[in-house]
């Protein structure tokens, strides 16, 4: 289940430097992972109010990290700007949430999934939780947001393009327009709209059963370095084998002890 995704379609774009790994050799060299997140995607990832990145995706960053024995940096961004960032070098890999798709996996190198998740809606309409199929929000007289530059934003305007859609930055931003009633429904990973759901309980928040879609997250890594996507391939294997990703994403996913530690 968690074979790597793009390595061979990825060799022929393999960096004109004699070495046959450049990115792990930088990596090493460098004595620091430097890893791309949102820093706002709760459970995945997320911002304390004492300015720290938590979450699933930053377990993994450090799970790899410590098994190359360097120091793990965490590049925060746009959510937008992390697969440029990937592919311009700026970043090692990016953990943050993201869907593998074949328009993705066509640019950067992919493992995981780590795991699946699906399009959830997040609405305060409570009519509108009980929604079936994205077809019964294609309407005009809807307001709907989602991230900008995810496969959320991508499936609105697909799937929803009668509704009236404004994108948002980051989801902290979704999650606003959702409560000040800027907005009817935000699209985004079903996930984070069941926690936004626990999170904010005083606004009557709302959200579907299951989700609409089926989006596999993944490890996104540099083209032209098979060695290192062999390397974090093996090592995300060894932690989903010994229990330790079960562990962790129930822990994020199911315990919601850390929301006092967000903003």
């Amino acid at each position: 289940m968690l074979g790597f995704l793009g390595a061979c379609a990825q060799m022929g774009a393999v960096n004109s430097s004699s070495s046959p790994a450049p990115v792990l050799d930088r990596i090493q060299k460098r004595g620091e992972l430097v890893v791309g997140t949102a820093a706002s995607m709760p459970p995945l990832n997320m911002t304390t109010k004492d300015g720290r990145i938590i979450g699933l995706d930053i377990d993994l960053a450090n799970y790899i990290a410590d098994s190359l024995d360097v120091r793990l940096r965490k590049e925060k961004m746009l959510f937008k700007d992390l697969l440029p960032a990937l592919e311009s070098g700026k970043v090692d890999m990016v953990i943050s949430g993201v869907t593998i798709t074949a328009e993705r996996n066509a640019k950067v190198a992919f493992v995981g999934p780590y795991y699946i998740s699906g399009k959830g809606v997040l609405t305060s309409v409570a009519t509108l939780s009980s929604i079936t199929s994205p077809d019964d929000l294609d309407k005009k007289e809807f307001k709907i947001t989602a991230l900008e530059g995810s496969t959320s934003e991508r499936f609105v305007k697909i799937q929803m393009p009668t509704a009236v859609y404004t994108p948002a930055e980051d989801y902290d931003a979704g999650v606003q327009m959702v409560i000040e009633g800027k907005v009817d429904a935000m699209i985004a990973d079903h996930p984070i709209c069941v926690i936004s759901v626990a999170r904010y309980p005083q606004h009557d928040l709302f959200t579907i059963v299951s989700p609409f879609t089926y989006e596999p997250l993944g490890i996104a890594l540099p083209a032209g370095d098979p060695l290192l996507v062999n390397l974090v391939d093996n090592l995300l294997d060894s932690i989903a084998g010994s229990g330790a990703l079960e562990d962790a994403t129930r822990y994020w996913f199911e315990k919601g002890e850390w929301f006092d530690q967000l903003p």
